[in-house]
């Protein structure tokens, strides 16, 4: 008992002392009678008028906001990310994306059509005039696709499969179908139009494959191989042997690109993937060693001359457009190749007359419009919980892409020339018009988003407007 009542003791002596230091350094607040206050008012207590506060001291351990490292460049990158991470950045990145594009594309088809129009004794706009037409209407379509609900679209997907095939059945009857370039793909519409079914093969695929899949999801029967593949592959092998028919190679593969986005979108395995792309990989082997044009066209990958009998003509002489358009080009109109040199200067080949032109700067241009359109497109399909909207944006992301990329490639030489346009680019009707309305697609995939369309919803000016009323009315009658 002493040695506890000696603790303690002790204890209380030091408690003392630290409240006697404790009140030397900090001496208790006084009421105006010279009284302390308790401790509870002590808080409340606020320092009077014209007294200045101690400056806070600064510690480095602090969790308060610190100034971003680097500086401006740090703060700018800062600010760019969060901008870029905003619900409705793929809404923007898709419209300006596609509406750049296609006004750029009517600007070039302009240029580089004029003297093939003058050669055939047509006026100089009458390429551009077609293709305006065709622009006009496919942004009719993109809106209205826009503006569509995603339910609409899922219903749309039967009737344009079976409209797709129909008319691609047609275009194989003596008679009606036409062939151009060698290829029979075409359907005569009367006067200077006509239609190309393929291009409208992709979309009907695109839509009718994304809603095949998502049903299939939903009642989860994607984890069976042959429900995976029946009957998505027999009906994409159909399209795909109708087009052949005809011999458009270029199409084929753009629809082949298509297949193995769904699949790879699907989740197939690694096996079934692989066996599906050999088995295509030996269909196109045996395509092209049957055919003594497509192996030419194989052999001219990369070449620097034309060649014996001109075979490598038109690879050699787009090396030539872009090698002479510099760092900013010859100027807009100012092509040399596209006066008989360059065949097809308006349609397959119209990227090499943007690099005579516009130079390097316009055709990296140009990349950065499909990066950001592929990007946009990419973010739609990942960041969205419906799996139709996840199969179509996907399926519609890699038809433009590749066909960008197939198309591109050939200009530069890197891959065999397959006779496909530069999508929204081009000249060609046919190819404007499914493209925009699958542009449109990818725009309303992007406002169906639900903080995409609270973001909408929000800069309408009568909803801002109703927002302020409402809350000036909820203010009492004297605040300000």
């Amino acid at each position: 008992m002493p040695a506890e009542e000696s603790s303690a003791a002790r204890r209380g002596d030091r408690s003392r002392a630290t409240s006697a230091i404790s009140r030397v350094f900090h001496p208790p607040l006084l009421a105006a009678g010279g009284a302390p206050l308790p401790e509870g008012l002590a808080l409340r207590v606020r320092p009077a008028a014209g007294a200045r506060r101690p400056p806070a001291a600064r510690s480095r351990t602090s969790g308060g906001p610190r100034s971003p490292r680097g500086g401006g460049a740090r703060r700018l990158y800062e600010q760019a990310r969060r901008a870029w991470d905003r619900p409705l950045t793929a809404y923007y990145l898709i419209l300006g994306a596609g509406l750049l594009i296609t006004v750029l594309g009517l600007v070039m088809v302009y240029s580089a059509s004029m003297i093939k129009a003058l050669e055939l004794g047509k006026p100089g706009t009458y390429f551009f005039r077609k293709q305006f037409l065709a622009a006009v209407i496919g942004a009719g379509l993109m809106a209205a696709a826009a503006r569509m609900p995603v339910k609409l679209h899922r219903a749309l997907s039967y009737p344009l499969l079976m409209g797709a095939v129909f008319l691609m059945v047609l275009v194989q009857v003596p008679g009606i179908g036409m062939s151009v370039n060698g290829n029979r793909n075409w359907l005569y519409l009367g006067g200077p139009f006509q239609l190309q079914p393929s291009e409208f093969g992709k979309l009907a695929l695109v839509l009718w494959g994304a809603d095949l899949l998502s049903r299939k999801q939903d009642k989860r029967l994607l984890n069976q191989w042959k429900h995976m593949l029946v009957p998505l592959v027999p009906v994409a092998f159909m399209l795909l042997g109708l087009i052949m028919l005809g011999g458009d190679m270029g199409t084929a593969i753009i629809l082949t690109a298509i297949l193995f986005g769904l699949l790879w979108l699907a989740g197939a395995p690694t096996r079934l993937f692989a066996g599906v792309l050999a088995s295509a990989g030996l269909i196109a082997f045996l395509l092209i060693k049957t055919s003594p044009n497509r192996m030419s066209r194989l052999d001219c990958m990369g070449a620097s001359e034309p060649g014996p009998g001109g075979s490598c003509w038109q690879a050699v002489h787009g090396i030539y457009a872009l090698a002479s358009g510099g760092w900013f080009g010859s100027g807009l109109g100012a092509s040399v190749e596209k006066w008989g040199q360059l065949p097809e200067p308006h349609t397959d080949f119209i990227f090499a007359i943007t690099g005579e032109e516009l130079g390097l700067a316009g055709t990296l241009s140009v990349l950065a419009l499909f990066a950001a359109l592929g990007y946009a497109g990419i973010r739609v399909a990942g960041r969205t919980e419906d799996p139709f909207v996840r199969y179509a944006a996907g399926g519609v992301t890699t038809w433009i892409t590749a066909q960008a990329v197939i198309n591109i490639g050939a200009v530069l030489g890197l891959l065999p020339i397959a006779g496909v346009p530069l999508p929204l680019f081009s000249y060609g009707g046919s190819a404007l018009l499914p493209t925009m309305f699958a542009v449109g697609l990818l725009i309303a995939f992007a406002r169906a988003d639900p903080a995409a369309k609270a973001a909408l919803a929000m800069r309408r000016p009568g909803v801002r407007w109703k927002t302020m009323r409402r809350r000036v009315k909820k203010r009492p009658s004297g605040e300000r």
